[in-house]
């Protein structure tokens, strides 16, 4: 029979197993994304700077009206506001600029057949080879209309 020890053992590994698979598309979110690096790093300095303030103000009444103080403190919860919103939200993938062009390229030119006749013939002249002009002569005569009525 298994210890107690060697059970609890193994949840706590199955536990720290999970908690790396949670976080790992956080971590490398993290590690690939300038902007939440941006919004992060900007938050630390501005609490690095609010810290500094508090921590020389000479009495806590000095503190309540440090306007810098309260812009540092906004300026650090709005960084992390944002960084937090950045991890939430699934990272928008690129589309490609050269597919947008390509679409909107095909949809001019089927936009363009559809509304010019002249483009059409040219098109399916130049697909198919030009028409073959001919006129169409009669070899069947036909009846004389009588002028006078009987």
């Amino acid at each position: 029979m298994a210890s107690k020890k060697k059970v609890a053992a193994k949840a706590a590994k199955s536990r720290a197993s999970s908690a790396a698979g949670t976080a790992k598309p956080y971590v490398q979110r993290l590690i690939e994304d300038d902007d939440l690096q941006d919004n992060l790093r900007a938050s630390y300095d501005a609490v690095l700077h609010a810290y500094d303030r508090a921590s020389s103000a000479k009495a806590p009444s000095d503190l309540l009206e440090d306007k810098r103080l309260q812009k540092d403190l906004r300026n650090a919860s709005e960084n992390l506001r944002a960084a937090g919103d950045a991890l939430r939200k699934p990272e928008k993938k690129r589309s490609s600029t050269i597919r947008r062009l390509l679409l909107l390229a095909i949809i001019g030119a089927i936009l363009a057949l559809a509304l010019s006749e002249d483009l059409r013939k040219k098109l399916l002249d130049q697909l198919f080879g030009a028409e073959e002009e001919f006129e169409y002569t009669s070899t069947t005569a036909s009846a004389p209309a009588s002028s006078t009525p009987a």
